[in-house]
């Protein structure tokens, strides 16, 4: 039986006439490329078409990507056939341990995971996260406070990592407007 959020996802995803169809990997991502490994394994969380997953594999990078929903599930094996994708409940799924040289989460937050993303990763493994923060309240006052970051949540949950990129604040949404996100780029530390 499909959660809430899987119906909630598989019927976005069969839309194919919504933006984000088309939109192409994170700017995060492409902005920074030249911090992350071009080679190993990746983990694209809650990875939707796939986009961000396709550029790491473009660059030499095996990619293993997971989401609730099975329609963006299937659409990313369609566009991307060489990557590894398969659909997971990510609150109730578990990761082997030290598998990953870098994991991708953007957009999906649950605390619970990004605590155990040192466990996922190899040594000198590194992270890219990027979601909405509660300031996105002030122009979305629906938003459930339990999917937003507090202010400076993101940078207190990584502490002792090497931090190679980070900000908080307002950015350009893709779809017009504005969104207010924290981003992530960090290295857990050799021997953690």
């Amino acid at each position: 039986m499909q959660n809430e959020d899987a119906v909630r996802w598989n019927a976005r995803y069969a839309d194919c006439g919504r933006p984000y169809d088309t939109t192409g990997p994170r700017e995060l991502l492409v902005e920074h490329l030249d911090l992350l490994p071009d080679r190993g394994l990746a983990l694209d969380l809650a990875m939707g078409l796939g986009h961000n997953g396709a550029l790491l594999q473009s660059r030499g990078m095996r990619v293993v990507g997971v989401d609730v929903s099975i329609e963006a599930v299937r659409r990313a094996r369609q566009m991307y056939p060489g990557m590894t994708a398969f659909v997971a409940d990510l609150t109730s799924f578990r990761f082997p341990s030290g598998c990953f040289d870098l994991i991708l989460n953007f957009y999906y937050l649950q605390r619970d995971l990004l605590a155990d993303f040192a466990r996922l990763l190899k040594p000198g493994g590194m992270v890219v996260i990027e979601t909405l923060t509660e300031v996105m309240q002030a122009i979305k006052p629906d938003l459930p406070p339990e999917y937003l970051l507090q202010s400076g949540e993101l940078r207190r949950l990584f502490t002792g990592w090497e931090i190679l990129y980070e900000r908080e604040g307002w950015i350009p949404s893709r779809h017009g407007g504005k969104k207010a996100v924290a981003s992530l780029i960090a290295r857990l530390p050799i021997g953690v």
